[in-house]
């Protein structure tokens, strides 16, 4: 029995754009009307994420934040590899198609989550085999044979290398990365280019589709405005809190947790002057096509299921020309 097909969240914000009294003065051209969607399209996760920024700066910075909201599987997970017992095991199961950020962005995450170390040493840091952004969420915390029932009805039909290597013949462009974060942890953020014909939305909106004509039902958990790629995350309270004289013992270190956030502006301030330059750029699909990930993979582990072929710079240099 077919599956009824979901309306797209994707192309209901494509079409947002589309039907925008903005576009009325540019209907004339067919490119002033793309560039004009594109436009308003890099508007949107550009909003989402300064309004999410700012929501948080303002709650953290408060006299009354409680502190981190530590992730409690994580920070059991890095105790337990740490320890000679059984490490513990994540029994969350998911699949999702990803991007894998290519050499120069994962240098600059590197660079970026050395400067946060200086000030925030106790955060767990991805390493950079995790890094990845989430283009679709098919299913989050299911088990193992759910997880491979889905995995056998995209790729029956060889759905899931169709889409992994969709981007050689799709490119898009994310762009001005910033560091984004809220009570939880850090992200690399980035925006679709406003000057693509054919944006980072897009192919969101296409890979939904396509799993859809597979016959798989989509459960994800969102579908907001948002191309990020989590560098870090909160384990521990320590080094965030001083002694105190209430009842409790210990309190939040205003000064420590004002110092983190202020070292992230100082270091959002340094990447905004890359904007615009090749090494703050990353073309979607370059090094490695879509990577369909399954199994354990809440932090960037799991199972690559099926990788899709990627494209070199060379390629893209003459293909520019």
């Amino acid at each position: 029995m077919a599956l009824s097909v979901p309306e797209n969240p994707f192309q209901r914000l494509i079409k947002a754009c589309n039907d925008s009294p903005v576009l009325a003065v540019l209907l004339s051209t067919l490119k002033g009307r793309i560039n004009c969607i594109q436009a308003q399209l890099q508007e949107h996760y550009e909003a989402h994420r300064t309004s999410r920024n700012a929501q948080y700066r303002a709650r953290i910075l408060s006299s009354d934040f409680p502190g981190w909201q530590v992730d409690e599987i994580l920070r059991r997970l890095h105790e337990s590899s740490s320890e000679s017992d059984a490490p513990l095991i994540d029994t969350r199961n998911n699949l999702s198609f990803w991007a894998r950020p290519p050499r120069h962005i994962r240098d600059l995450i590197a660079g970026i989550q050395e400067d946060i170390r200086t000030v925030a040493p106790t955060l767990w840091f991805a390493p950079p085999e995790y890094l990845h952004t989430t283009v679709l969420e098919i299913a989050s915390s299911r088990t193992p044979a759910e997880v491979d029932a889905l995995v056998s009805r995209l790729s029956s039909e060889g759905a899931d290398a169709r889409i992994a290597s969709y981007t050689l013949s799709h490119r898009t462009h994310l762009v001005n990365p910033v560091v984004t974060y809220d009570a939880m942890a850090m992200a690399l953020s980035f925006v679709p280019a406003a000057d693509d014909a054919y944006s980072y939305h897009h192919l969101r909106r296409d890979v939904f589709d396509q799993v859809v004509a597979s016959e798989v039902e989509i459960n994800s958990r969102y579908a907001v405005p948002s191309a990020h790629i989590t560098i870090a995350r909160f384990i521990t309270q320590d080094g965030f809190q001083r002694e105190g004289s209430g009842p409790d013992a210990r309190c939040v270190d205003s000064g420590r947790v004002r110092a983190l956030i202020e070292s992230i502006d100082g270091i959002n301030e340094r990447i905004r002057g890359h904007w615009g330059m090749t090494a703050a750029e990353w073309v979607v699909g370059h090094e490695k096509g879509l990577d369909l990930h399954g199994g354990r993979t809440w932090y960037g582990g799991g199972e690559a299921i099926m990788v899709g072929q990627g494209f070199g710079d060379v390629e893209e240099k003459v293909e520019a020309s």
